[in-house]
């Protein structure tokens, strides 16, 4: 496969706008791979990241600037990579308890589009959910991707609903008062969207708020009969 397949489906409109796409490097948008992982848009201010547009990201991997590359791993995001807060960690334990490599598993966000929050999305959601999905869809279909990985119910929802995953097939309630819930559906073509508590509220990394058993029995599933 080649980076400019998934490339050519991003609409022009975005390029000015600030966001990313890219949570991985190249080798994982280059191979195949049965996981997808997205998150909903890209956080933080947008006005200080003003010079980080989604056309910097598209030549930076171009340029072949990160070739086997983690954002989760290797990107600096205040302190050593890979330690950051509580998402990068959390990110990578799942990872690692399935047995994959950040740097081999393609990830991006649903709407590439940088805000503070998600809600802050408003009214052009749908509008970037649209101009976006094309380079989803290419993704899903070229590198033989059979399983989605969202990080937050709004994530989880938005692909849900354009994979027609409407067929509920696992869960895993977490063991506190609580008692969040991360949840597994299927599409008729038997793609599974994995709609996971999101690592930044919810401590994957402790046995009564680990989903990790939800996504290992999903990944296990046998894929349905294509006769």
């Amino acid at each position: 496969m080649r980076i400019d397949d998934f490339l050519s489906r991003v609409d022009p409109s975005l390029h000015i706008r600030c966001g990313s796409i890219f949570y991985s490097g190249r080798c994982a948008f280059t191979q195949p791979s049965d996981i997808y992982i997205l998150g909903l848009n890209p956080g933080g201010d947008p006005v200080p990241h003003a010079d980080e547009t989604i056309g910097h990201d598209i030549e930076a991997i171009r340029n072949q600037d990160r070739e086997c590359w983690s954002a989760y791993q290797d990107e600096f995001w205040g302190r050593k990579p890979g330690t950051y807060g509580i998402m990068q960690p959390r990110v990578l334990y799942l990872l690692e308890r399935i047995g994959r490599d950040p740097r081999q598993v393609p990830a991006s966000n649903v709407v590439f589009v940088r805000t503070r929050r998600g809600s802050d999305l408003g009214q052009e959601k749908s509008n970037l959910l649209r101009l976006c999905w094309p380079f989803h869809e290419a993704v899903i279909q070229r590198l033989g991707v059979r399983h989605i990985l969202c990080f937050g119910g709004p994530a989880g929802l938005w692909v849900r609903e354009r994979l027609g995953a409407n067929e509920s097939i696992g869960q895993f309630q977490e063991r506190n008062r609580r008692g969040w819930t991360s949840e597994a559906h299927r599409s008729a073509d038997g793609l599974s969207v994995i709609t996971l508590t999101h690592p930044s509220i919810a401590k994957w990394d402790a046995v009564e708020t680990d989903p990790t058993e939800l996504v290992l029995s999903v990944l296990g599933r046998s894929r349905p009969s294509t006769a």
